[in-house]
């Protein structure tokens, strides 16, 4: 099983992918973990949290109410501040870093700030595990489409912390460094679905960038799928990718206002934003393979290629203007996974998709 007995570390714990990766790790399908630890710097967060285990809020199986303080640790520190990772670490055997500063336009104007969280917090889990010899059996980067061929900060940064990781397999051949990139996730925090509940809820106008402009989608579940599917299958240095659909905005803007009378205003694309994303790159696509449900990027580090034959998985770039779901398609996958107004589950943030 392949979290049994295991103590998981999960760097900006509190975040949306955080929270779903705390609730499936918990709830024992893959073995039962020693603890997971949540590390993060917002204690506000932390807090909310920890209630909604302790009041019983997300479905996870009794016994880990009756033994939270074991199986479940708070944590309040930052992937900035070497000391505190260090603690964190030590006696974790899998790290996930899902720490980070994902915003575009907030990263495009403290792009140093980006490079403190995003690239320096990942310089500091290698040193820590490095320099102390934590005997960390896995590390797995979260990183995002924007890494790839990357026009913004939030994406340079990201590039950055996958390659500071996969270079990391060189000279710590005992802790597998690999890594996830996946598009948006639908209703996370910062998403432009929310966003749009909103300004309907409001009366509109729903604001959209360019009518044409696609992204991926894909569901926190999906998300955190592929990190499973890493961890357990992944080589050193190989990211995974998840073979995921894309829709247009203007799409995505015209199934969550339905029949209600609201306007769409176009106001232009933001600083560092791309019409279309793209998950792997024409490079890359040389060193893709498949792997079962998700698709593997292999290092370009000679060391970490192996003797291994594969044959890729595309010819060219997988980009989000190749799949776009129709209207209708597009409306069916907002449907199944309860993101229309007036659904029980939550596009609010907090309220996870189950």
């Amino acid at each position: 099983m392949l979290f049994n007995g295991k103590t998981v570390l999960i760097t900006g714990g509190t975040g949306s992918l955080g929270k779903v990766l705390v609730q499936r790790i918990l709830g024992g399908k893959l073995g039962a973990p020693e603890k997971v630890i949540v590390f993060s710097r917002d204690e506000a967060k932390q807090h909310a949290m920890r209630l909604s285990y302790l009041h019983k809020k997300v479905s996870t199986d009794e016994a880990i109410y009756r033994n939270f303080s074991k199986v479940l640790e708070f944590r309040i520190g930052d992937v900035r501040d070497y000391a505190a990772v260090c603690s964190a670490v030590k006696n974790a055997d899998i790290v996930v870093n899902a720490a980070a500063l994902k915003q575009v336009p907030s990263c495009e104007y403290f792009p140093a700030e980006a490079l403190l969280t995003n690239c320096m917090g990942a310089c500091n889990i290698v040193r820590a595990i490095g320099e102390n010899g934590y005997p960390v059996g896995s590390v797995v980067a979260i990183s995002t489409d924007k890494a790839c061929k990357p026009v913004n900060v939030m994406g340079m940064t990201k590039s950055l912390q996958e390659r500071i990781f996969v270079a990391a397999n060189i000279l710590q051949a005992k802790t597998r460094y690999i890594g996830v990139r996946y598009g948006n996730v639908l209703a996370s925090r910062g998403s432009v679905i929310p966003l749009f509940h909103e300004q309907i809820r409001s009366g509109g106008p729903i604001t959209i960038t360019a009518p044409g402009m696609t992204r991926f989608l894909l569901s926190l579940n999906r998300a955190v799928d592929t990190v499973f599917a890493a961890i357990k299958s992944a080589l050193p240095g190989e990211i995974y990718v998840p073979d995921a659909p894309s829709a247009t905005v203007i799409n995505l803007a015209k199934a969550l206002i339905g029949k209600r009378k609201v306007k769409i205003r176009e106001i232009g694309t933001r600083p560092g934003e791309k019409m279309h994303e793209v998950m792997v790159s024409e490079e890359e696509a040389n060193h893709c393979v498949k792997r079962g449900e998700f698709y593997a990027i292999k290092s370009m580090l000679p060391e970490l290629t192996g003797a291994r034959k594969e044959a890729n998985a595309f010819g060219g770039e997988f980009s989000s203007a190749h799949r776009i779901l129709d209207y209708p398609r597009t409306v069916e996958l907002l449907k199944r996974h309860r993101l229309m107004i007036g659904d029980k589950a939550g596009w609010d943030d907090g309220e996870l998709l189950r």
